[in-house]
C-alpha cells in the first residue's frame, strides 16, 4: 500500500513538474531579458531544483565510447556477453589491435544495493586502460515479470559462478561493496570443487566480510531490529502497471531514503550550492552537481528474497565470518580457497563498510599463501572514494593493475595441494 501511495504522489507532481520546467525554460531562455539578471536565473533555479527534487530518475547511461590504451585513443563499444532475467554482463569492447598481447580479462561485480551498475562508470573508466573489462548490469526487480520466478542470495552466487565460466579461464573479478560476500562465497565454493575457471585474482574493495569489526550505522540498525523487523516494514509488492507487478520487493527509494537521511545536512549544503552556482550562472559547477545526483538519485528495487537472505545472512547472523553460512545445503569453506591471489582495499572514512570488515577475508582464506595476499587502506577517503575519484584513480588503481598483472596465468603457480588448515570465527 504504501509503495502504491508513492506512486501515486508522484504521478500527481507531474503537472507541477511540467509547469516548473515551463517556468526554468522561460527564465533561462537567452531571449529573455530577465535571463541575464539574478532575478529571472534565481527564478530559474528554484524552478530547476523543485523539479530536479521530485522527479524519477531513470536508469542512467555508461556513456563510455573511448579510452586510452598504450598512449593512443581507442574506442570502446557496449556488447551484452552473457544474459539472465535478472542481470546482463556487459562487455566493453576496445577497438585494439588483432595482433596486440591481450590484456586480463576483470570482471566488475558490481552492488545490487540499490542504485545501477552505472555507478561504477569511473571505476570502469579507470580500469579500461589496463584490463578487457566486463561488469555486471543488474537488474531492476520492478521491471523483471514475476513469471520470470525468483532471486535470492544463492542465485546471486550462481551468477557469479555461470559468469565466470561463460569468461573462461584466467579471469580477475573485483567486487565492489556488496558483492564482496558473494564473489568469496562463489571463490570458496568453485575452489573446494576444483572448478579450473575460478578466477585469478580476486579484489574486494571496501565489502562487508565482518560486519562485527568496527561496525556503521548501517550494521547497527540491521543488528538493533533484526530480520522480521525489515519483512514487516520494508518489502512491499511492485504496484500496477509496472512489468513485475505483485513482485516483493526492497523498493529502492526505501533505500534511497536512508542514504540521505545519513548524511542529509551534506545534501541540503550540496543543493543550495547548486542554486547559488545557477544563481552565479556557474554553469561547470552546476553541471557536476547534475551529473552526480542524475546517477546518486537512480534507484532500483531488490527482490525480497534477496535482501532478506542477504541483510541476515551478512548482517544479523554474520554467517560467513562464523563459517555458518550454507549455498544450496553446501557450506562455504572460505579455507578451501588456496589458488586465488587476495588483495583487499578499504578507505579510511567509510561509513558504509568499517575499516577491517573487508580485511577479515584474510582472517578467512587461511589457505591464500602469504605471498599471493595484500590489503591497502587508502586514506582521507569515504566509501564513495574507494571505487571512484581522483584518490582512487592516482592511488588504488596502480596497486589493482599491479596485483593482478602479478598473479595472471602466466605468472601462477601450479595448483597447490589441498591443506588442513581451517578458517576460524
Amino acid at each position: 500500500m504504501f509503495y502504491q501511495m508513492y506512486e501515486m504522489s508522484h504521478a500527481a507532481m507531474q503537472p507541477y513538474r511540467a509547469y516548473a520546467d515551463a517556468v526554468r525554460l522561460f527564465y533561462s531562455n537567452p531571449v529573455n531579458p530577465l535571463s541575464h539578471t539574478t532575478f529571472g536565473r534565481s527564478v530559474a533555479g528554484m524552478a530547476e531544483l523543485f523539479e530536479r527534487s521530485t522527479r524519477r530518475y531513470g536508469k542512467p547511461a555508461f556513456n563510455i565510447e573511448k579510452t586510452i590504451v598504450d598512449w593512443k585513443t581507442v574506442a570502446v563499444a557496449e556488447k551484452t556477453a552473457w544474459s539472465r532475467p535478472f542481470c546482463n554482463l556487459i562487455h566493453f569492447v576496445r577497438d585494439l589491435p588483432a595482433r596486440r598481447k591481450t590484456d586480463p580479462k576483470l570482471l566488475i561485480v558490481a552492488p545490487m544495493s540499490g542504485h545501477y551498475a552505472t555507478l561504477l562508470r569511473g571505476t570502469v573508466d579507470a580500469m579500461l586502460p589496463h584490463a578487457d573489462v566486463y561488469i555486471t548490469d543488474w537488474t531492476d526487480a520492478r521491471m523483471v515479470p514475476a513469471t520470470a520466478g525468483g532471486f535470492d542470495l544463492d542465485d546471486y552466487v550462481d551468477y557469479i559462478v555461470d559468469m565466470l565460466h561463460a569468461l573462461g579461464p584466467n579471469t580477475h573479478v573485483m567486487a565492489v561493496c556488496q558483492p564482496s560476500v558473494p564473489v568469496l562465497a562463489a571463490a570458496a565454493l568453485m575452489e573446494a570443487r576444483g572448478d579450473h575457471f575460478a578466477p585469478s585474482t580476486m579484489t574486494l574493495m571496501g565489502g562487508p566480510i565482518d560486519t562485527r569489526r568496527n561496525p556503521t550505522a548501517v550494521n547497527l540498525l540491521a543488528q538493533e531490529k533484526g530480520i522480521d523487523w525489515f519483512r514487516e516494514n520494508v518489502i512491499m509488492p511492485v504496484p500496477w502497471p509496472a512489468p513485475g507487478v505483485m513482485r516483493d520487493v526492497y523498493p529502492g527509494f526505501l533505500q534511497l531514503s536512508g542514504f540521505m537521511g545519513m548524511n542529509l545536512d551534506r545534501h541540503i549544503t550540496a543543493h543550495k550550492q547548486f542554486f547559488m552556482h545557477l544563481v552565479k550562472n556557474d554553469g561547470d559547477s552546476a553541471e557536476k552537481h547534475r551529473d552526480f545526483y542524475d546517477e546518486y538519485l537512480a534507484v532500483m528495487d531488490l527482490t525480497a528474497e534477496f535482501y532478506l537472505q542477504t541483510v541476515d545472512t551478512v548482517f544479523v547472523r554474520h554467517a560467513l565470518p562464523k563459517g555458518e553460512m550454507m549455498h544450496r545445503g553446501t557450506p562455504v569453506d572460505t579455507a578451501a580457497i588456496r589458488n586465488i591471489a587476495l588483495l583487499t582495499v578499504e578507505g579510511e572514512n567509510d561509513d558504509i563498510s568499517g575499516i577491517g570488515q573487508t580485511r577479515a577475508a584474510h582472517d578467512l582464506c587461511v589457505n591464500i599463501p602469504d605471498d599471493m595476499r595484500a590489503h591497502y587502506m587508502q586514506p582521507a577517503v569515504g566509501h564513495y572514494g574507494v571505487f571512484n575519484g581522483s584518490r582512487f584513480r592516482a592511488e588504488i588503481v596502480p596497486r589493482i593493475v599491479d596485483f593482478i598483472s602479478s598473479y595472471g596465468k602466466e605468472n601462477r603457480a601450479p595448483l597447490r595441494p589441498r591443506l588442513v588448515r581451517t578458517a576460524k570465527a
